[in-house]
């Protein structure tokens, strides 16, 4: 999450983020960030979080599952490794079985909330710096590619540009093609999805 709201901030995008430790998070990001002290599991926080947001990226599987209301909410980007967990077998399978639960949890309830949405499907999460490498699209690739965590929060964050007429997913995972212009790319990759 934090990449994400760095992210963010290099855009100059006005950022809320719900926090477990407001004092932290005031001192990680100062005043570029209005952080709300809560828990997603909190009603109240999360509204609070919530209200006069028309957009929200959702880094960490869970979240989309607790909102009641999605009310004033224009676009959703979610990042999603359930094709990673979907991949995984032998003990793989039944470490992260919750987190796949979790993960087609969050996916329904985008899908079922009308509201526009951008599912990134990313391949295995790295910590390697981003930035270095360029970028596979290809279908399938998330379920056995890998990710830089930097480059993830990246591609939200240029995602949340390119506001789809209702819903659109796609895979990512780092590769051979180098990205310069976000807002031609994503707006190709809409056009395949809707042939």
């Amino acid at each position: 999450m934090q990449m994400v709201i760095l992210s963010l901030i290099v855009k100059r995008a006005r950022v809320k983020a719900l926090v477990k430790d407001k004092r932290s998070a005031n001192e990680a990001f100062g005043t570029y960030v209005e952080s709300i002290s809560g828990e997603t599991s909190n009603k109240v926080s999360l509204k609070k979080a919530l209200r006069g947001v028309r957009a929200i990226i959702c880094p960490n599987e869970g979240f989309l599952s607790s909102i009641e209301s999605f009310k004033g909410v224009e676009h959703i980007v979610l990042l999603s490794q359930l094709f990673v967990y979907r991949a995984s077998g032998g003990i793989q399978a039944i470490m992260k079985n919750n987190q796949r639960k979790i993960a087609e949890k969050d996916e329904s309830v985008l899908m079922a909330s009308g509201i526009p949405y951008t599912i990134v499907r990313a391949g295995m999460l790295q910590k390697t710096p981003g930035g270095t490498q360029g970028f596979s699209f290809e279908e399938g690739c998330s379920a056995s590619g890998s990710l830089s965590m930097e480059d993830a929060a990246s591609v939200c964050v240029e995602a949340l540009e390119v506001v789809p007429q209702a819903r659109f997913t796609f895979e990512v995972v780092n590769g051979g093609e180098k990205v310069s212009d976000w807002k031609e790319c994503l707006t190709r990759l809409i056009g395949k999805t809707e042939q």
